[in-house]
């Protein structure tokens, strides 16, 4: 991986544009002889020169020069398209030479592309090796083992380009889609963007069966995990390289439910995702197998749903480094996000004191003042630390759940002993206290554990580990999008 700093990208001159480079690469273009006009026309040889015919399977391994209109790859690229393909071997030259010819001439920043090949069994390794040796900006990874999501990951986990795409070798996406679909990405406005066909503006052309499985798919997805985003299967997509690095690992799946999945995780962590509608042509030679991708889809939707329900997918570990709450937003000298978890707390312990008065009030009529506090005082302070810790201070799963239901207990015992104290003060002042005197002064012993368990809520039970220390931290919390540059 290279280590060298990317290009330094800065706005246009109005919201919304693409970040511009003060110069394309001084290779980008060939420079024309004194007194001949310039022209457009590409060079003989080259993927959109007339006449040109692409290859359609492995040449014989000679060398050949490389296309000479192509940008040298002189610098860092801005964008590395991967195109996962398994047994291609007759659709692998033209499409990448066709995606390359594009790029060259409507992409104005550097750009890769990137075949990674999973375990294909024909001669497609070779035509990979080949088009990586003759056209510029494309090179080829070899994956062992099968998997569209497991050669995504792989390939995105090590790429050094600040945003990251792919799409589907057979190309069914118009090209003219793929500018729209990083533009975003490339000014900072969303964090992943997709292609979709299930939207307005989207034109598609595909048979029934393959429209009618698309759409109830997507269904399954919205009414199952509640999606939002119109169409996840789509093989059109891309991502930011600082989202994708912390997300990637939490995705399981490596075949085709990897999309799904990366898009539900990307939608729960406050990500933006940005749609396009594209113009979208069926393949008909296209090998993927409906019924067993639809099944393991099923599989993969349960899977995650399952985990959603229980609690056992780390969530927080998403929410935290993505959050851009504004009501967190930094204020001199306020912790960040103390009025959202102030609010919280006020409302849980609105509740948990109606309820500990219930319980009180109950426990009274079988026992004495003292047992029926500490009895009522305990089972409130039980849910009390479960609301407060999944409410209040967003804390999901069951990782370190039995630890702060302990050190709720430490609480609980201090809050006990204000009010425990408050009631032997009560009955010194007095012999038989009427109840709501009785009520009253554990009201106000209530309101002032109240405050004193917020503390120690904040600041021991359940603390802000989100920000490293700044001389300690080897790095800084993940940039949300919307920031100026791609670092």
């Amino acid at each position: 991986m290279r280590t060298d700093p990317l290009p330094t990208l800065r706005n246009g001159p109005s919201p919304g544009t693409l970040p511009v480079r003060d110069h394309l690469p001084v290779a980008t273009r060939p420079t024309p002889a004194p007194g001949t006009p310039a022209t457009s026309t590409p060079a003989p040889g080259h993927p959109t020169a007339p006449g040109h015919v692409p290859l359609a399977g492995p040449a014989p391994a000679v060398s050949a020069p490389a296309d000479p209109v192509a940008p040298v790859a002189a610098e860092p690229p801005v964008l590395d398209v991967v195109i996962p393909v398994h047994n291609e071997e007759k659709d692998l030259q033209p499409c990448v030479r066709r995606l390359h010819a594009h790029l060259v001439r409507t992409f104005p920043y550097p750009f890769r592309i990137t075949i990674a090949d999973n375990a294909s069994t024909d001669s497609t390794p070779e035509a990979a090796r080949l088009l990586a040796a003759r056209v510029p900006q494309v090179r080829s990874v070899r994956l062992e083992e099968k998997g569209r999501g497991r050669a995504l990951r792989t390939v995105w986990s090590a790429s050094d380009a600040p945003v990251l795409a792919y799409m589907d070798v057979d190309l069914s996406t118009d090209l003219n889609a793929l500018l729209p679909l990083v533009a975003p990405l490339i000014s900072g406005h969303s964090d992943l963007a997709i292609g979709t066909r299930l939207v307005r503006g989207a034109r598609v052309v595909r048979g029934p069966k393959r429209e009618f499985v698309s759409r109830a798919y997507n269904l399954i997805l919205r009414g199952s995990l509640r999606a939002r985003f119109s169409d996840a299967q789509c093989g059109f997509k891309a991502i930011r390289r600082d989202v994708a690095r912390p997300l990637l690992p939490l995705v399981e799946d490596s075949g085709w439910f990897f999309d799904t999945e990366m898009l539900v995780l990307a939608e729960r962590a406050g990500l933006r995702i940005h749609e396009v509608p594209v113009d979208w042509v069926d393949d008909p030679d296209s090998t993927v197998r409906i019924v067993r991708t639809a099944t393991d889809d099923l599989r993969g939707v349960w899977r995650v749903g399952r985990a959603l329900a229980t609690g056992s997918l780390p969530l927080d570990r998403l929410t935290r480094p993505f959050g851009d709450d504004p009501r967190d937003r930094e204020i001199m000298d306020v912790p960040k996000g103390l009025a959202r978890q102030l609010v919280g707390f006020c409302v849980v312990g609105g509740l948990s004191t109606l309820f500990y008065l219930l319980l009180y009030s109950g426990f009274r009529h079988v026992t004495g003042a003292q047992t029926a506090n500490a009895a009522a005082l305990l089972v409130s302070a039980l849910a009390n630390t479960a609301a407060n810790r999944r409410l209040t201070f967003g804390v999901r799963g069951r990782g370190g759940a039995v630890r702060h239901q302990a050190q709720g207990l430490v609480v609980f015992g201090i809050g006990l002993a204000l009010t425990s104290g408050s009631l032997l003060a009560l009955d010194a002042a007095t012999t038989r206290p009427a109840r709501a005197t009785e009520l009253a002064v554990l009201v106000a012993a209530n309101l002032a554990a109240t405050v004193l368990r917020f503390l120690l809520f904040r600041v021991w039970v359940f603390p802000d580990r989100r920000r490293p220390d700044r001389a300690g931290a080897p790095e800084q919390p993940l940039r949300r999008a919307g920031q100026d540059d791609i670092r």
